[in-house]
């Protein structure tokens, strides 16, 4: 059995991948400052800002656990605004620099870390996208402090990955994280497209978002590599390419897009980690 670290497992989308992992089999610790509201796995309170904290609890905690075999980085300030630019900043890639460093240490060589869609160029509605649907191929753009944290991050992880050529370190830009409970919103969104073009109408269902996870934790590979991961369709009930057309009119149009299909492509997810959402509002 795999013992994984959750690091940010108390939240939205760390709930569900604990989840995820406990159902395939998994062992699974959660390091948090929050402890789960119905916790399913041992708990830790770990202060990311605090790098000895993070190395003890990559290495054991006494008598709860002697190590892991994998990690799972998600917690942070979970986007722009929550607090002041800089701390958002500091406080986030100071957390993800540990993380990799104490994983180092610990000769850990599987991580996954939460990315996010917002290096893709958020918000759309204000800085139009090279083409759609949007992937991984263009640089990043990242147009503010949290999304700038994300860039540096991927480039820090880089850096890791070349020190240590044994790291397989996979970056997911998840969309905006929704659960069941949250559908209940989206038809009203139909009334006005432009309250979610910022990201281009996309979301990614927590419990695929979790799927993703566990699919990069058992890819075999090393380095580092990122993926959009989103589901396969948007908020919206009118076709993708009819929103494009009137919202985004300039904006090419790589291929041609059908249905209410994604305009965040997850077709590299799908090729590489044979990720394939499974669940969406319109099943809720």
């Amino acid at each position: 059995m795999t013992r994984v670290a959750v690091t940010g497992g108390s939240g939205k989308l760390g709930r569900a991948v604990v989840d995820e992992l406990l159902d395939h089999g998994y062992e699974v610790v959660n390091l948090d400052l929050a402890p789960p509201a119905q916790p399913r796995c041992p708990f830790t309170r770990i202060d990311l800002g605090d790098y000895g904290q993070v190395l003890e609890a990559l290495t054991g905690i006494d008598s709860r656990y002697a190590g892991v075999d994998a990690l799972v980085h998600l917690a942070a300030i979970p986007g722009p605004g929550v607090t002041g630019n800089a701390a958002t900043f500091t406080h986030n890639i100071t957390a993800t620099h540990h993380v990799f460093a104490a994983a180092r240490a610990a000769g850990i060589h599987n991580v996954v870390w939460a990315s996010s869609e917002t290096l893709l160029g958020l918000p759309f509605d204000e800085s139009p996208p090279p083409y759609v649907p949007v992937d991984e191929a263009y640089p990043a753009r990242p147009e503010t402090s949290y999304a700038l944290a994300k860039h540096l991050e991927e480039q820090m992880v880089a850096q890791f990955c070349r020190w240590e050529p044994r790291l397989k370190a996979i970056g997911l830009r998840f969309s905006n994280v929704m659960e069941p409970a949250d559908y209940a919103d989206f038809p009203g969104y139909d009334a006005d497209p432009r309250l979610r073009a910022w990201n281009m109408w996309g979301y990614i269902d927590a419990r695929d978002g979790a799927q993703a996870v566990r699919r990069a934790l058992e890819h075999r590979a090393t380095g580092m590599d990122v993926f959009v991961i989103a589901n396969a369709d948007t908020v919206m009930s009118r076709p993708s390419a009819e929103l494009v057309a009137e919202y985004f009119p300039d904006v090419p149009v790589r291929r041609a897009v059908t249905g209410t299909e994604t305009l965040l492509s997850i077709d590299k997810a799908r090729r590489v980690l044979g990720y394939e959402p499974r669940h969406g509002w319109r099943d809720a």
